[in-house]
């Protein structure tokens, strides 16, 4: 694995992703599509139909030579060769002839590692959907949760912790979106030969390649050049958005877990060691495993961007790199969404600390609520300066809010002390936090509930 921070999961479920990164995986997939070309080719008179059924009969794992394979390789170098031997090798002598008639490594390769990308990809989208079934029971457990509104990093007005969630849900659901309607143009497989031109096979290659994209459930290439790279950079790109929505998360959880503020905790486990010399120790690690992992991947794209330029109609310097750098995308988007998915539905939300901290500046977090009562009195104009001279003295001279206020004679002209107790109650200044919360909660259960149809398998 290429992930920078993996080790939380060896003892959690990767629903079968890290299967997907292994070379049986990747040589399995190569046999299908030597067998799907085959067939393709002989259902329009390119080779005899026999030897398509018997290519397709050999083109199993368990007939290979890897043994044979491995020996071939470290005598030619070639990292593709070696494997056609041993599969020309595994069929009959005449039907071994038309295998990987009239294409080019290049062809098998690169769409072999679209089609366990999109294999990824399901899997990816399902554990979407599990994130957002788990952020809309956040959401609605916790719509009416108070808590401060943070910008800058200081107290802003008040929210919910619902509407925090909220937030996050709104991402997600972007991020599904972009990751399903970029499907077309990422799953895509190329039989154009050698330079994308379909010269060997000139009369039938388009409708060949058509024929291939339909048994594997992928789309073709309109036009299949090696040296095209955009449908990966935009599929690396999407992992990187979906990334960072898990990453604030993250960020979020890592900084409300310390002491001082102490709003939210992870889950944790009896037993969880924090660290070799300081035995209270619990740190985040789902949130520090997310950090780690997305700050990697984020590079990655950038990476890609320079290297699909590359000149001409095809440059191993260009897809050798994109192979790395599509499988450890992968890797680090799985160890991102398997932490991601634990830590909504594990997190503990501290009502009564969050509710504490609002309270923090006694009412003071509330003085847009006033000024915008008084303004309906004064005008928008004076009673904002009015409010800033108290809200000043408050902040400077360590004063209560409420003191201050009740002192002025312009607020004691326009409010009494219950009216006042109440415009500087945080509950009472909240907006449509919680009404958010409840409609965000309700569109991630349902389309956790379309992930779950469409990604069914």
């Amino acid at each position: 694995m290429k992930a920078l921070y993996d080790s939380k999961s060896k003892t959690i479920d990767d629903q079968g992703l890290k299967g997907l990164f292994t070379e049986e995986e990747k040589y399995k997939t190569w046999l299908l599509f030597e067998s799907a070309l085959a067939e393709a080719q002989s259902e329009y008179g390119f080779i005899p139909k026999k030897a398509a059924e018997e290519i397709k009969e050999a083109a199993k794992l368990e007939n290979l030579d890897l043994e044979e394979m491995d020996r071939i390789y470290k005598k030619i170098g070639h990292g593709f060769v070696p494997f056609l031997k041993v599969l020309v090798k595994a069929c009959p002598p005449d039907s071994g002839k038309y295998v990987h008639y009239g294409i080019t490594t290049q062809n098998i390769q690169q769409s072999s590692q679209l089609y366990i990308l999109k294999k990824a990809h399901t899997i990816f989208m399902r554990l979407i959907g599990q994130i957002l079934e788990n952020l809309s029971t956040l959401a609605s457990d916790n719509k009416d949760t108070v808590m401060t509104g943070r910008t800058h990093g200081r107290h802003a007005t008040p929210i919910t912790y619902g509407y925090k969630v909220s937030v996050w849900i709104s991402e997600f659901i972007n991020c599904y979106q972009r990751m399903a309607e970029a499907e077309k143009r990422v799953f895509q497989i190329m039989m154009g030969g050698a330079v994308g031109t379909f010269s060997s096979m000139p009369n039938i290659g388009i409708k060949v390649q058509n024929r291939v994209a339909e048994l594997v459930g992928m789309y073709p290439m309109a036009v299949p050049s090696r040296n095209i790279s955009t449908h990966k950079l935009e599929y690396m790109s999407n992992l990187a958005l979906l990334a960072n929505s898990c990453h604030k998360i993250a960020e979020e959880v890592y900084s409300t877990t310390l002491e001082e503020i102490a709003e939210v905790s992870e889950g944790f486990s009896k037993g969880t060691v924090g660290s070799s010399t300081m035995p209270h120790k619990i740190n985040p690690k789902l949130a520090k495993g997310i950090i780690a992992n997305s700050q990697k991947l984020y590079s990655l794209p950038g990476t890609g961007m320079y290297s699909a330029v590359r000149p001409y109609e095809g440059d191993s310097s260009s897809y050798m790199l994109f192979d790395g750098l599509l499988e450890e995308s992968m890797e680090l988007i799985t160890e991102i969404l398997i932490r991601c998915e634990e830590l909504t539905r594990t997190l503990t939300v501290h009502k009564d600390r969050m509710l504490h901290n609002a309270k923090r500046n006694k009412g003071l977090d509330n003085s847009e609520y006033v000024m915008m009562k008084l303004a309906e009195k004064l005008g928008k104009d004076q009673a904002h300066s009015l409010m800033y001279d108290i809200a000043m003295k408050t902040a400077a001279e360590g004063q209560e809010f409420y003191d201050n206020l009740r002192e002025n004679e312009q607020i004691r002209a326009s409010f009494n002390d219950e009216e006042i107790k109440h415009m500087i109650e945080p509950g009472n200044y909240i907006g449509l936090a919680a009404t958010l919360a409840e409609t965000e909660a309700v569109r991630a259960k349902e389309t956790a509930k379309e992930i779950s149809k469409n990604y069914s398998s």
